[in-house]
């Protein structure tokens, strides 16, 4: 996963995407990127999936460890709509 350091407050912000965690909106840095990097990994089991989203998701964000499984099950939620809506399930 090659990310480059953003150039400028603008693009950092182009890179944060909304999504709802346990009813709140909050803003995850890098989603796209990350939904990219996991489709691309081959892995077949939803834990593993969901594994590897939720530890892409923590280098980029802050994700306090009481948090960590409620924040998973939104972007594992999410990355499976975003595959959907791109035809890649």
């Amino acid at each position: 996963m090659n990310r480059g350091k953003p150039c400028c407050a603008a693009e950092a912000t182009r890179r944060i995407r909304q999504i709802s965690v346990g009813g709140t909106t909050v803003g995850l840095s890098m989603l796209e990127e990350i939904f990219e990097d996991v489709a691309g990994a081959d892995l077949s089991r939803d834990t593993d999936i969901r594994r590897e989203l939720i530890r892409q998701v923590k280098v980029y964000n802050y994700v306090s460890t009481p948090a960590e499984e409620i924040y998973a099950d939104a972007v594992f939620a999410e990355y499976q709509q975003e595959m959907k809506k791109n035809g890649n399930n």
